[in-house]
């Protein structure tokens, strides 16, 4: 009886459990870029919660606990183009459900700090995004896409991508990370389907 019991808290507690994987370059050139605001938002919500991140397989790990609900941050150290290696190590090591996942990542067909979460979708040109799905063999995970803007002439997305934020994105982006460290700590509250209704479009 006693077997049972730890085996079903177990079960419950990893109902509990999240995993938030922001995606980016590791390197100090990288570290402003565009191509980074995965890495960014992460960063941002571990200094809010007073926590840090900690060298791992595969990437750098935190754990944010919010009233009962265990937040595993996750920042990829593999390189963007193979994203889907630390996502499918981590998910599988954490035993985290699917629809307990989140992927943050930047995209260059929204505006500049607009956000859109969605439940499924393509990779949308996005490397990270496409190594994940080849990895995990499915494109239905949680992700949220945050705007990076098209500012660039023919030829020079990657240069704009791995490029640094202008000075007035820069002192923009703070209130547009804040909204999306938001979104991070109302999933796991209130569920992807209302996250998206409130987050979408903000």
């Amino acid at each position: 009886m006693f077997g049972l019991r730890r085996i079903f808290a177990k079960k419950t507690s990893n109902k509990l459990k999240y995993i938030i994987f922001g995606l980016g370059n590791i390197g100090t050139q990288y570290e402003n870029t565009r191509h980074n605001i995965g890495f960014k938002i992460l960063d941002a919500l571990a200094k809010a919660s007073n926590i840090s991140f900690e060298p791992n397989r595969y990437a750098d790990v935190a754990t944010l606990r919010i009233k009962g609900r265990i937040l595993v941050l996750v920042k990829p150290s593999t390189y963007m183009n193979l994203s889907g290696k630390a996502v499918n190590y981590w998910m599988q090591k954490e035993k985290v459900a699917l629809e307990n996942t989140l992927v943050l990542v930047d995209d260059i067909a929204l505006p500049f700090g607009s956000i859109r979460i969605r439940t499924k979708g393509g990779d949308a040109g996005h490397n990270g995004l496409a190594h994940i799905c080849e990895t995990l063999g499915h494109s239905k995970y949680n992700r949220v896409r945050f705007g990076i803007g098209n500012e660039f002439s023919k030829g020079k997305q990657i240069d704009y991508v791995l490029g640094d934020w202008t000075d007035e994105e820069a002192k923009a982006l703070p209130k547009r990370i804040e909204i999306a460290c938001d979104a991070i700590k109302n999933f796991p509250f209130i569920g992807i389907a209302r996250t998206m209704n409130f987050f979408n479009g903000k």
